[in-house]
């Protein structure tokens, strides 16, 4: 810890509820073992303690669960706004999925003889997605061909690039950049940091893109529009954009066929399943057949 580190000393209350069924445990479970996430939160029992961006201000929430929901307490260095306040709960709401109803998903999965033990087993759990879009696309693209250890390394480079960080009850706590922050590196700062010109290049380009970007569209426009943004973006190609579609904005209409889902299937289904038959199996879940592969991997 270092003395510039400021503390967080002032604390606002927020209620967070979810829509049932809801596991916070479920939740803390994923967040313990997500790479991507590593070091940058503590889980302590069942309490989340994490740092984000709020309205331009680095905040601390710590979460626990209460009744149907969630109660959070707000930490930050200076008095928060109410305009701070809502940014900072509606970007949990949104990290945790608390407003996904869960149930048609599970009434299809019901009827899957298969699937039905996987939704036994995580039950309750509401996808837990990347801290904002942004970043899961600055991920995608640190993640190409690369060990999650060495990505996991350079996303807390660009995050060490800047001061936001606080402390709270003795630990620190470090925030993702938002995207005016890291518009404000260079092509080569970024590949500086990286170590890599390509991905300076990659992230670059996009965050000077994300700066015109409208998260409300992201999350809630036209599908296929949304998906020829993302597929617009330097270095996001065909997987990467279903890839923060899912994890980032949790639009599950598709799933992305790679190795630790076709993995994860085989376990499920008790066989090595053809790329065709689980497109098929994804069709029968519709909307929702990106829920289906995400259960598939966290039971896995």
């Amino acid at each position: 810890m270092t003395a510039t580190v400021a503390e967080a000393r002032f604390t606002e209350p927020v209620v967070l509820p979810a829509t049932a069924p809801f596991d916070f445990g479920a939740s803390l479970r994923f967040l313990h073992g997500f790479a991507p996430s590593a070091g940058e939160q503590t889980v302590v029992g069942e309490t989340l303690t994490k740092a984000l961006r709020a309205g331009g201000r680095t905040v601390v929430a710590r979460l626990a669960a209460a009744g149907d929901g969630l109660t959070c307490s707000l930490h930050a260095s200076g008095p928060l706004t109410a305009g701070e306040i809502a940014a900072a709960a509606d970007r949990l709401r949104f990290q945790l999925s608390l407003d996904d109803d869960l149930e048609d998903f599970y009434a299809i999965g019901r009827a899957d003889p298969d699937f039905a033990p996987v939704i036994d087993r995580l039950y309750g759990y509401h996808q837990v997605k990347f801290a904002s879009p942004l970043e899961n696309v600055v991920w995608a693209i640190l993640s190409q061909r690369t060990a999650l250890t060495v990505a996991a390394k350079e996303k807390r480079a660009l995050s060490d690039a800047f001061d936001d960080r606080l402390v709270l009850d003795g630990e620190e706590y470090g925030a993702f950049p938002d995207a005016e922050q890291l518009a404000s590196l260079s092509s080569g700062r970024m590949a500086e940091l990286v170590g890599n010109e390509r991905k300076g290049r990659y992230l670059h380009g996009t965050v000077r893109a994300w700066l015109d970007s409208d998260e409300e569209f992201l999350r809630n426009g036209p599908y296929d529009e949304v998906r020829d943004y993302l597929l617009g973006l330097p270095g996001i190609g065909p997987w990467s954009a279903t890839f923060v579609l899912i994890r980032g904005l949790g639009r599950m209409r598709e799933m992305p066929l790679e190795k630790q889902l076709r993995t994860a299937a085989a376990h499920a289904y008790g066989r090595t399943l053809s790329d065709a038959e689980m497109q098929k199996i994804a069709d029968g879940y519709g909307e929702w057949q990106g829920y289906w592969a995400h259960y598939l991997r966290v039971a896995d």
